[in-house]
């Protein structure tokens, strides 16, 4: 017997576990022999699992902050971890950390009040670097407070260049199948951050407010034509003009030439289907460029290219006067131009959608510029999704959309310092680029010179190294190579996908699209088996959480109040995979709950139980343990089911259900008299499936809650080491008969405690006896012995309808109804009435709606509801009965 505290603690039980975890090898991936011969003896007995489990765990950007939303998903893919280490495979839980990127360059600049090129390169990135590890730091204690079972020896950060060295190779591996090339293209480019962003890192802003100006583009050698545009700062960059070719206003029009007010290029009027007839006057500017039907014009048409916006969001010498200007400066000196020289007809308000920076929301241009990029194969991309199992499987679609919709392949250069170098160097002497070996990476040719020597074309030596990076995307998209040991213990060709992806919707057209292009290009594989999509973490509001709304709860928040496994708890019952999740403290309230009728019920066992106890080999069972025994195989089997198909919270919903009710509220009260007072085999036959009740909750209960169920498998006499490296509940105990049996008899002692509750009874107050009628009589004769004892009285299962019948016992008159009726007679007839027969007054009450009642020789007729009948049930022996209809009997029940 053990003895526990009163009460769970989740502060100092998480504290002590989460310490003791750290110094264990519980979590790491094994990857040996002895996982495949145990994986060998699964599939023989007919458990045909994976043998590994590989994660491909999202590498987060290091904010220094894990919030709710990072809470949900690796909550979701803890989930799944501890779960695939329990029924046997071998699991590998990884963490990274995606640190390079533009957000970090952003706050260092700022934390040290430089701009990057105020020190020298390395000087830079090594501030970027001693940030990242104190963010990165700052994260892990929360990762570690939530009791995240993450095998740290496979920890890996993309900033290392053993890491960045994988991400060079890939790109050199690409380079080499054709996939990857250098060439001048119009691009996404941010004026404040100044540098090349993908399609993907384009946020749009909608109902952005505006100004549509109307403006006169005088003709040549025919009259003028107004046009309509938002942009009038572009008017240096205009190369053409476009109409709708249905539009008749302009039907014998195009062809004809004009003239760009205030910049004097001429410029041809066409006609394309793309044009949107009803938008202002019908006929629009193109130019290069405002945005990518700009470029899609210029390209087919093969116009002019007039680049009037600078790197740094300021215009060229291409905009004459206004060159230095900033755009939104120019856009006002030119209309205030445009109107002073009689070119600007109106203005009107208006609103549109303007692309941002993902990183801050500075509207993007679009800039020819020569830049790295990598073939967008739509085909291929889609091939290898469909092979990938999608949870949910909707979310298929969204990637699908956004690769179909792929106008532009993925541009990988940034024109910044802390990311990974893109390995190639230019000839000085003829422009032939060289893209190192891939067995000469990491290198940084911004420092290094190539192994290559002399230049394969020109035979020179002078060099100059490429300083633009890569998209940190480039770094993400080969976690599942990395995971697999490529390049040092695995060849492409190789490659086997990882068990799960698992990953948020909202960078489905990111990291999910960048990695099914990358590692399929490299491979020709899928990157994952399955990808598990989780939605947003909603504030309690209903509302997304936002500082300004006053409405985000942290992690450590939710931690202090609540505990670690409460908030994991109510993560996972907020909603099925892929829907979004509204964080709400009643699921955590009722979570923490929970944690204590576990707890509760460990105590109330350790008490009962030995630990040297062998099993019995054939114990004593009576109905109620072969029912708890075959109610928790038919949950294991259902949990696992639901376990399988990550639905996380149909699981944890079901399993709660089964502990908190069955097990607890009636099992326990069933067997409390064999336990306590029982004969030994009897007892020892209930201390048995106890433990195998308990035992199997609490493995089943743990890939949810941790911290709890590893305190109390210890505290659980007869178990091993840690209920984390334990076994999946294995079951064969389904007894139908015995479930009929069992839920009869739960169903009738929870019907019988109720009554007592209700009548002020002690729950242990004896009865006379009980008899209860089932709706469906069980096939076989049901073992009363527990119910007897968890009710205190004799019981009988009894077949068909109790023979009772209600019979008045006493009448209540209503003095406020008789009183005004009968004035100064009414005491006599209350009187009269109280003393007549409740039978009689009954029956008149029945048939007649009133009562006639004799008083001092005369005859009152008092209203039917005037007075109330007391009526009891009794039996054929005339004995009182309470007569209650339970879930599945009546129950008779005699006082």
């Amino acid at each position: 017997m053990t003895d526990l505290p009163d009460n769970y603690d989740p502060d100092s039980v998480e504290a002590k576990w989460r310490e003791e975890w750290q110094g264990t090898d519980l979590y790491e991936y094994d990857d040996s022999e002895a996982s495949a011969d145990a994986s060998e003896s699964r599939t023989e007995s007919g458990d045909a699992g994976a043998t590994d489990y590989v994660v491909d765990t999202p590498p987060p950007y290091p904010t220094g902050n894990l919030h709710l939303g990072h809470g949900l998903q690796w909550a979701y893919i803890d989930f799944a971890a501890r779960y695939h280490r329990l029924i046997g495979d071998d699991v590998l839980f990884p963490q990274g950390w995606d640190c390079h990127g533009l957000p970090t360059e952003v706050k260092v600049e700022e934390n040290h009040g430089i701009h990057r090129t105020d020190v020298p390169r390395d000087e830079f990135r090594q501030m970027c670097i001693e940030h990242t590890e104190e963010q990165i730091d700052a994260m892990k204690e929360t990762m570690l407070d939530l009791g995240f079972g993450i095998d740290w020896s496979a920890e890996f950060k993309t900033m290392d260049p053993e890491y960045w060295g994988k991400t060079q190779r890939s790109f050199v591996e690409m380079a080499d199948s054709d996939y990857v090339y250098r060439d001048e293209h119009p691009v996404n480019w941010c004026p404040r951050c100044e540098t090349a962003i993908a399609d993907a890192e384009v946020e749009t802003a909608e109902g952005v407010e505006g100004t549509l100006y109307y403006v006169t583009f005088p003709g040549v050698e025919n009259d003028g034509i107004e046009i309509a545009t938002t942009r009038p700062e572009l008017l240096a960059a205009c190369v053409s003009m476009a109409v709708d070719p249905d539009d008749e206003r302009y039907a014998d029009r195009i062809g004809d030439t004009f003239e760009v007010p205030l910049f004097g290029q001429e410029v041809e009027l066409i006609a394309d289907d793309a044009v949107d007839g009803d938008f202002g006057t019908g006929a629009v500017m193109i130019c290069t460029f405002g945005d990518k039907q700009d470029v899609d014009w210029w390209a087919e048409y093969d116009l002019d290219l007039r680049p009037v916006f600078a790197e740094d969001g300021t215009l060229t010498d291409e905009a004459d006067d206004y060159a230095g200007l900033a755009i939104d400066e120019a856009k006002a000196a030119i209309a205030d131009d445009l109107d002073d020289a009689g070119y600007l007809n109106d203005t009107e308000p208006t609103t549109q959608n303007v692309g941002q920076c993902w990183r801050c929301d500075t509207p993007i241009e679009i800039l020819s510029k020569e830049q790295w990029f990598v073939e967008v194969r739509q085909d291929e991309i889609l091939e290898h999704a469909q092979s990938v199992d999608w949870i949910p499987e909707h979310m298929y679609d969204r990637l699908a959309d956004w690769t179909e919709g792929m106008d532009w392949d993925w541009v990988i250069s940034r024109q910044r310092v802390f990311a990974t170098p893109i390995p190639a160097w230019e000839c000085r002497e003829c422009g032939y680029w060289h893209i190192a070996d891939a067995d000469e990476v990491p290198v940084e040719p911004a420092e290094d010179d190539p192994a290559v020597g002399a230049c394969p074309e020109c035979d020179a030596t002078d060099w100059e190294g490429e300083t633009d990076v890569m998209d940190t995307w480039m770094d993400s998209s080969i976690t599942p190579l990395h995971l697999r040991g490529w390049p040092d213990d695995l060849d492409l060709e190789d490659f086997e996908p990882t068990g799960l992806r698992p990953q948020g919707h909202d960078i489905i057209r990111t990291w999910a699209f960048y990695t099914l292009l990358r590692v399929g290009g490299l491979t020709d594989e899928k990157p994952w088996d399955d990808i598990l999509i989780n939605g947003m973490v909603f504030g309690p509001d209903g509302n997304k959480m936002s500082k300004s709304r006053g409405n985000v709860v942290t992690p450590e928040e939710g931690i202090e109040e609540f505990g670690a496994d409460a908030i994991r708890q109510a993560l996972a019952l907020g909603g099925q995979p892929g829907s979004d999740v509204q964080y709400q403290p009643k699921e955590a309230t009722s979570a923490a709950r929970f944690q204590t009728k576990v707890w509760n019920i460990t105590r109330f066992a350790a008490q009962h139980l030995e630990a040297d106890r062998d099993p019995l080999s054939d114990p004593a069972y009576r109905d109620v343990d072969r029912w708890i025994l075959s109610r928790c195989s038919r949950v294991a089997a259902s949990v696992r089911e639901d376990m399988d198909e990550y639905r996380f919270d149909r699981a944890l919903r079901t399993l709660r259900e089964f502990v908190w009710h069955d097990l607890a509220d009636d099992y326990l009260e069933l067997i409390k008299g064999r336990l306590y007072e029982g004969r030994p085999g009897e007892r020892d036959a209930a201390r048995q499936a106890l433990h195998t009740a308990l035992s199997a909750s609490l493995r089943m209960l743990s890939p949810f809650a941790p911290f709890l169920t590893e305190e109390a498998w210890h505290a659980l006499p007869g178990t091993e080491g840690s209920v984390h490296a334990a076994d999946w509940p294995d079951l064969d105990m389904v007894d139908e008969e015995s479930e009929v049996a069992g839920a009869l008899i739960a169903d009738v002692a929870s019907t019988v405690r109720s009554w007592k509750s209700e009548e002020g009874m002690a729950l242990n107050a004896e009865l006379s006896k009980v008899e209860a009628y089932p709706d469906e009589a069980p096939e076989r004769a049901v073992d009363t012995y527990d119910l007897s004892e968890g009710v205190n009285a004799p019981v009988h299962v009894r077949e068909g309808v109790p023979a009772v019948e209600l019979v008045p016992v006493d009448i209540e008159p209503d003095h406020a109804t008789i009183g005004p009726e009968f004035r100064d007679r009414a005491g006599a007839v209350i009187s009269a009435l109280e003393a007549m027969d409740p039978a009689d007054v009954a029956a008149q009450k029945r048939r007649q709606g009133e009562i006639e009642v004799e008083s001092d020789g005369e005859v009152a007729v008092v209203p039917g509801d005037a007075v109330e009948v007391h009526e009891e049930h009794r039996a054929e022996s005339g004995e009182e009965v309470a007569v209650l209809e339970s879930d599945l009997a009546t129950v008779l029940i005699y006082p």
